[in-house]
């Protein structure tokens, strides 16, 4: 067993061998540019504590993690637990953190060698860490965004109880096989669907082109011009000009070039838009966003509908475009559950937090119903949705704290 400093001090192919999804997010160009940007450092809350389990030096098995020492870009909200330690004069932070840093997709956050015995090993991941709160005397560890086989392997070996349970929702396009974008139309109602082909002229109506780049194709040019749109807009909406870096995106485009699409907006050959998405086999990504001036309908067009064109040409099954955004659901993405776990030293907290989260989880669920009832889809006459053979996801609710 060692603990990382960083995730550069195991090799690419080695780490990227315990996550063999190709899940963008836990690949060793993303992390690594990630580290290496002084984007998720220690001096803005990141300190990488990542956990290996080794044997005879092969590597087996690998959990992400950073000592926090604040709960910026997680959008999992444990504020109100924070100030809960501060009042009654204990320390909250540091805490552990099981997470992508800036990055609330769902995704493995225990990687497996194929071939290992992956009970076992979740079991030893476990224990280990455990260990390591209690010897670092912490008030805590968070699981988030972790998806099914994660979360089974992490509770299965849980024979005590110690992790607590958190859902959230988000909102995904689910592709079922579409042939193209009119085909998904078709699923809609008709109100619904002429508003998207309104919202779609209107964009080009104002004189502004699309286009989509994959990998190598992103020109340097244009790389550039996202970097700007993406700080413009974060200056506008909350006065900094982001957590990551210049340094971040350029490591990016070196080390993770065969999973990045981006889209690029421009009136008269000049760019006044971007959006940068992320994939693998099976998902899409939407992950950052800028733009230079304001135009009508631009973002839904750039970070929604030209996404579900992407996932629709390349087969990929579901489009995951970010956090929050009830008006997600009128254009067609659906309410999904995600899901984190947390363990709290303190057993007195624990109870406590229990408590709150055994409450919480009703309002969580009553929010999940209620958004699938805005769902745009025509219903045939026993009254179910026509979403082209797709089950409905899972119910779930937003997190308060």
């Amino acid at each position: 067993m060692r603990w990382l400093g960083a995730v550069s001090e195991l090799g690419a192919s080695a780490w990227n061998a315990l996550f063999p999804d190709g899940n963008p997010f836990l690949q060793h160009g993303f992390l690594s540019s990630l580290e290496d940007s002084d984007s998720a450092v220690a001096d803005r809350g990141w300190t990488a504590n990542h956990l290996l389990l080794e044997r005879d030096g092969r590597p087996l098995a690998a959990v992400p993690m950073y000592l926090k020492t604040n709960s910026y870009g997680e959008f999992v909200f444990d504020w109100g637990w924070a100030e809960a330690w501060q009042r009654y004069g204990l320390d909250y932070y540091p805490k552990l953190l099981t997470a992508v840093p800036f990055t609330p997709s769902v995704g493995p956050r225990l990687g497996i060698l194929p071939g290992s015995d992956a009970q076992a090993l979740g079991a030893a991941a476990l224990a280990a860490i455990v260990a390591e709160v209690r010897r670092l005397e912490l008030s805590s560890w968070h699981i988030l965004f972790a998806n099914q086989a994660s979360r089974e392997l992490l509770l299965g070996g849980d024979d005590q109880g110690h992790l607590l349970k958190r859902q959230d929702t988000q909102f995904h396009f689910l592709n079922p096989g579409f042939e193209n974008f009119e085909d998904f139309l078709e699923t809609l109602r008709a109100s619904r669907r002429k508003n998207l082909r309104k919202e779609r002229r209107r964009v080009a109506a104002q004189d502004v082109a699309m286009s989509r780049y994959v990998g190598e194709n992103i020109s340097a040019s244009d790389w550039e011009a996202f970097y700007r749109c993406y700080v413009s807009t974060f200056m506008k909406r909350s006065g900094h000009a982001g957590y990551l870096t210049r340094s971040f995106f350029r490591l990016l485009r070196e080390r993770l070039p065969e999973q990045l699409m981006l889209v690029v907006a421009r009136r008269d050959a000049e760019v006044i838009a971007g959006a940068l998405f992320l994939f693998d086999q099976e998902r899409l990504y939407g992950r950052w966003w800028g733009a230079l001036e304001s135009v009508d309908c631009l973002h839904f067009e750039t970070c929604f509908y030209q996404g579900m064109e992407f996932a629709i040409e390349n087969q990929l099954k579901v489009f995951d475009p970010g956090t929050q955004g009830e008006h997600k659901l009128l254009r067609g993405f659906q309410p999904v559950t995600t899901h984190s776990l947390h363990y709290i030293s303190d057993l007195r907290f624990r109870a406590a937090i229990a408590d709150f989260l055994a409450r919480e989880r009703p309002h969580s669920e009553a929010y999940g119903e209620q958004a699938a009832t805005l769902l745009p889809f025509h219903r045939d006459s026993e009254g179910t949705d026509q979403t082209g053979g797709v089950e409905r996801p899972g119910r779930g609710g937003r997190k308060t704290s």
